[in-house]
């Protein structure tokens, strides 16, 4: 019976809304071009000789997925090199800064470098590698 009355009331209550709502067909719609640019900056590791920008770069030639499908860039994403340990991405289609920390994430580890470096969002839309706060904890230990 319950069941039966909820039923009944929305359904009244929804015919109310739908009386209200209006055609949005007279709505002008403007559409932008969304142009994002990202830039990874790993100058600091890679002044370091311990991290590859251009095996990077050519990583994420590989996997970046434009409409869901791999390699499909085209010319809605341009990966260039920029200065020294810089990575500039340009995107003309929606793309997500996420999905650029996780790509860069998924190379530390399989460059078996995850375990020293880690992806800092310095900015909107520049992410830095930077090594991990090592601190002498050995020290600290003797002292006690």
């Amino acid at each position: 019976m319950k069941a039966g009355a909820r039923g009944t009331g929305s359904a009244a209550t929804h015919k109310g809304k739908q009386g209200k709502i209006t055609k949005k067909s007279g709505r002008k719609t403007n559409k932008k071009k969304t142009e994002n640019q990202f830039i990874i900056n790993a100058s600091q590791p890679a002044s370091d000789k311990i991290f590859d920008v251009s095996a990077f770069e050519k990583f994420l030639h590989d996997k970046v997925k434009v409409d869901n499908r791999v390699g499909n860039l085209g010319d809605a994403v341009q990966i260039s090199q920029t200065g020294d340990g810089k990575i500039e991405i340009i995107a003309h289609t929606k793309f997500s800064g996420r999905y650029i920390k996780y790509l860069t994430k998924k190379f530390l580890k399989k460059q078996q470098l995850r375990d020293w470096l880690r992806v800092v969002s310095t900015s909107q839309g520049v992410y830095e590698l930077k090594f991990f706060n090592v601190v002498n904890d050995d020290a600290d230990e003797d002292d006690e």
